[in-house]
C-alpha cells in the first residue's frame, strides 16, 4: 500500500478552519447587525461611537462563552452542539445586559444583542458539527498497529478511549515474541499510518528490520513512550522511572520562562484580591445557613523542594482536625454550602495569599499533604520529582484526569504531570487554563 501522508494536517486544518469560522463569524454578525441598526434604525455613525467599542467587547464576551462551553471542540452529535451554542449566546446576551444595567446605559441596542445572540445559535452549531467531522476523520486517518505486550495492548486500548490529544484507533497488535510476526504484511493489510513498539519491542531485531523498512515508505514509527506523550498527553507507567531523568524542566532550566510565570502569578493574585473579598460576606452568609463553622480552613500541603506550606481556603467541610482519609468527589463530610463552594470553586479564591507567598502557582501539580507524600514517595520512588515545580491551582493532570482519591489515582495523575514537567511552557499554561475555564 503506497504511504498516506499530510492526513494529520488536514484533519487539523479542519478544525483550525471551525474555529476561524466561529470567531470571525462572531465578529461579522455583530459588526453587521451593528452597521444596519445605525443606518436603518438609529441614524448615527456607527464606527464614530461608543457602541462600536461596545460592539468589539460584545463579540469578546461571545468568543470566550463558545469557547467556555467547549464549541466548536467538544460538542459530540447534534444535540450537545445545539445545546452548547443556546447557552453560549444565552450567557453573553445576559452578560452584556447585566454589565449595561449596573452601567446604566444602553451600551448597545437591544436590536443588536438579541438577533446576534439568534443569528449565531445556528451558525456556532455548524462550526460544531465541521469539527465533529474533522475529529471522526482523524479518527479513522491514524490507524495504529502496536507491537507489545497483552497487559501494555489493554492499557492502551483503555487510553484511546478516553479523550486523546489526537484521535486514533488501534487496528492490529501483536506480541514481540511472536514467531510468526510480520509487521509490513499487517501494515499493508490494516491501512496503518502508525506503528508504536514497545521497549521489548525495540529490542527484537525483527521488528526493528521490519519497522525500517516501513518508515523508509513513510509510515511513522513511534516508541510507546513517543506515542503517549504525542497523542495522549501522558508518560506510560512504565517508563515514568526511566524517563524521569531525561527532560529538561521549564521552571529550572529556563530562567526567564520561570521569571515570567513567577509574575503571571503575582498579577493574577493581585487581580484575584477584589474578588475575594467580595466573596467574603456572601460566604459568612452562607455558612450562617447551611455551612456553621469558621469561615477558614488550612492545612499542611507540600510545595516547590519539598518545603511544606500552610494553603488556605473558605471551609467545606464540617468543622474538625481535617479529613483523615482521601477526599472524594461525593465525600460525606461536605456540607451542603460547602459543596456549592467546591461546584463554582469560590472555595480557591483564599488561595490567592498562597500566589502572592509564592507557594502556589496558577499552574503546577497539585500540592498533597505530607503524609499522602510520604506514602507515595515508598511506592513510587520517582514521585518526588514533582516537588522540583512550584504546585498549582490548576495543571494538566487536573484537567486531563477525573477527580483522584487513592494511590492508583496518584499514579494515574503523575503520567500526567510527568508529561507537564517535560512540555513545560507558557503556551502549554495557557492551554491549561483555557481548558480549566471550560471545566469551570
Amino acid at each position: 500500500m503506497p504511504p498516506v501522508r499530510g492526513l494529520r494536517g488536514e484533519t487539523g486544518g479542519v478544525r483550525r478552519g471551525a474555529r476561524a469560522l466561529l470567531y470571525l463569524g462572531t465578529a461579522a454578525t455583530v459588526l453587521a447587525l451593528g452597521k444596519f441598526h445605525a443606518s436603518q434604525i438609529g441614524d448615527y455613525d456607527f464606527t464614530g461611537s461608543d457602541r462600536f467599542g461596545w460592539s468589539i467587547a460584545y463579540i469578546a464576551i461571545l468568543c470566550i462563552a463558545a469557547f467556555g462551553v467547549g464549541l466548536p471542540d467538544l460538542p459530540r452529535n447534534a444535540y450537545q452542539a445545539l445545546f452548547s451554542a443556546l447557552g453560549a449566546t444565552a450567557a453573553a446576551a445576559i452578560g452584556i445586559s447585566i454589565v449595561q444595567l449596573l452601567v446604566g446605559s444602553a451600551l448597545l441596542p437591544r436590536f443588536v444583542v438579541f438577533w446576534a445572540a439568534l443569528f449565531l445559535i445556528p451558525g456556532y452549531a455548524l462550526t460544531a458539527f465541521v469539527a465533529h467531522r474533522g475529529r471522526k476523520r482523524g479518527e479513522g486517518r491514524d490507524r495504529v498497529v502496536a507491537v507489545a505486550e497483552p497487559d501494555e495492548v489493554a492499557a492502551f486500548v483503555a487510553e484511546l478511549a478516553r479523550r486523546p490529544e489526537r484521535p486514533a484507533s488501534l487496528v492490529w497488535a501483536m506480541a514481540p515474541g511472536d514467531t510468526e510476526l510480520d509487521l509490513l504484511e499487517a501494515v499493508d493489510e490494516m491501512h496503518a499510518t502508525v506503528v508504536v513498539l514497545s521497549r521489548a519491542a525495540q529490542a527484537d531485531d525483527r521488528v526493528v528490520a521490519q519497522a525500517a523498512a516501513l518508515h523508509e515508505r513513510g509510515v511513522r514509527i513511534r516508541t510507546l513512550s513517543l506515542f503517549y506523550d504525542e497523542w495522549l498527553g501522558k508518560m506510560p507507567i512504565s517508563e515514568l522511572e526511566r524517563m524521569s531523568l531525561m527532560f529538561d524542566i521549564g521552571e529550572i532550566h529556563r530562567v526567564r520562562y520561570g521569571r515570567l510565570k513567577r509574575l503571571a502569578d503575582v498579577v493574577t493574585a493581585l487581580i484575584g484580591v477584589p474578588f475575594l473579598l467580595l466573596a467574603v460576606p456572601f460566604v459568612l452568609l452562607g455558612n450562617l445557613v447551611a455551612n456553621r463553622g469558621s469561615l477558614l480552613y488550612s492545612q499542611d500541603r507540600v510545595g516547590k523542594g519539598g518545603k511544606p506550606f500552610r494553603i488556605v481556603k473558605f471551609r467545606t467541610m464540617l468543622p474538625g482536625d481535617g479529613p483523615s482519609e482521601w477526599t472524594r468527589e461525593d465525600d460525606p463530610r461536605i456540607t451542603r454550602f460547602g459543596r456549592v463552594l467546591r461546584v463554582t470553586h469560590v472555595d480557591e479564591l483564599p488561595q490567592v495569599w498562597n500566589m502572592l507567598r509564592g507557594d502556589l502557582s496558577i499552574v503546577g501539580p497539585r500540592p498533597e499533604q505530607p503524609r499522602y507524600v510520604d506514602e507515595l514517595t515508598e511506592k513510587i520512588p520517582f514521585y518526588g520529582l514533582r516537588h522540583l515545580v512550584r504546585p498549582g491551582l490548576t495543571g494538566w493532570a487536573q484537567v486531563k484526569y477525573p477527580y483522584g482519591a487513592d494511590e492508583i489515582d496518584a499514579l494515574e495523575k503523575l503520567q500526567y504531570e510527568f508529561y507537564y514537567l517535560r512540555h513545560q511552557s507558557l503556551t502549554l499554561d495557557l492551554r491549561i487554563v483555557g481548558r480549566t475555564i471550560r471545566h469551570v
